[in-house]
């Protein structure tokens, strides 16, 4: 779409993408094929926490940007030791920060049960739910994890009904986060749920659990929800959709990491704009570390992209929402 449009500042885009299958080692290998085969100017929107930890130090060390990962550890936000690497997606922590504020506002004497994916991706959120409630961690009473490679996650969540908590926070991955909700309403136990954000997808979460069964759970937004009705006559919304379908008519309008790749190429193509003629990897870092408040039409209105060379962390964010109907209604501020 970009090089249709001539391009960024007069040059072409040669971009090119392999796929590491979720899997360290061959994310590794992939990289090390970019770096030093094709040597890229840069790598961009890598996917998954763990994927991303494999080759942080080897990007850090040949001073390669590894920039806006799809991904939100709270550890690509440490630009003293690794001042090459920068997240995009707000962190787990802070979302998890935000639930933990709600609660102690709404259900100030809940009993929360925490169910979480056992690895980096889990464990960043329940820290930021212990942070957020501070004195009051005591209200959880129960943290269960599973692992990626479990089939199904229901014995866990028999086992934490059995401890009646009045609060569920889910801490999970999409394919889980469907599980979950389906089994707590074929359970037919009725507690607050919380999910994730990356599991809050109308399409692959809600739907696949029964729209029955979603009824009431809350989550955290910061882009615009593409199958929400409210967002049609949006000029943001209007250009993503056209943009999908010319480029990738076979992609599901609903699919929120459709919407998320698309959110990222745009911050991509900023901080590229602004190198200007000075397309070295110091100045590409320089440029991503100095976004100053950018407004994209994918995002909630209201939520800035925001870097400085000592915030690696471009969005800090997020709109609660509750799931009504077949949809999610935002709330608050």
């Amino acid at each position: 779409k970009i090089n249709d449009e001539g391009g960024i500042n007069g040059r072409k885009i040669n971009f090119i993408s392999y796929d590491d299958a979720y899997s360290p080692p061959k994310a590794v290998e992939q990289t090390r094929k970019l770096v030093e085969s094709d040597e890229v100017l840069l790598v961009f929107g890598a996917l998954g926490t763990p994927s991303n930890t494999a080759i942080q130090k080897y990007m850090n060390a040949k001073k390669v940007p590894h920039l806006f990962l799809a991904t939100g550890a709270t550890k690509w936000n440490d630009p003293k030791k690794f001042p090459w690497t920068m997240g995009w997606l707000p962190s787990y922590q802070s979302e998890a920060r935000i639930y933990a504020k709600y609660i102690l506002k709404e259900k100030p004497d809940a009993k929360i049960a925490v169910f979480y994916q056992n690895d980096d991706f889990g464990k960043d959120y329940v820290k930021g739910l212990q942070d957020g409630l501070g004195a009051k961690k005591s209200m959880i009473i129960a943290e269960e994890s599973y692992e990626l490679s479990e089939p199904t996650v229901d014995s866990h969540i028999v086992k934490l009904k059995s401890l009646n908590p009045d609060v569920l926070v889910v801490f999970t991955t999409p394919k889980f986060g469907a599980q979950t909700i389906k089994k707590v309403g074929e359970l037919s136990w009725k507690p607050t749920i919380i999910i994730t954000n990356v599991s809050a997808s109308t399409a692959t979460v809600m739907k696949p659990a029964g729209f029955e069964n979603a009824q009431g759970v809350i989550s955290a937004a910061y882009a615009k929800d593409t199958s929400d009705p409210q967002w049609n006559d949006d000029p943001g919304m209007k250009d993503y959709k056209a943009f999908l379908a010319k480029y990738v008519p076979e992609v599901n309008v609903a699919d929120s990491s459709a919407v998320t790749g698309y959110n990222m190429a745009q911050t991509m193509e900023a901080v590229l704009k602004q190198c200007g003629d000075d397309l070295t990897r110091a100045n590409v870092m320089k440029q991503a570390a100095s976004i100053n408040g950018l407004q994209q039409g994918g995002l909630l209105p209201g939520v800035l992209i925001k870097t400085s060379a000592t915030d690696f962390s471009p969005i800090e964010q997020l709109r609660l929402m509750r799931f009504k109907g077949e949809r999610w209604e935002l709330f608050g501020d």
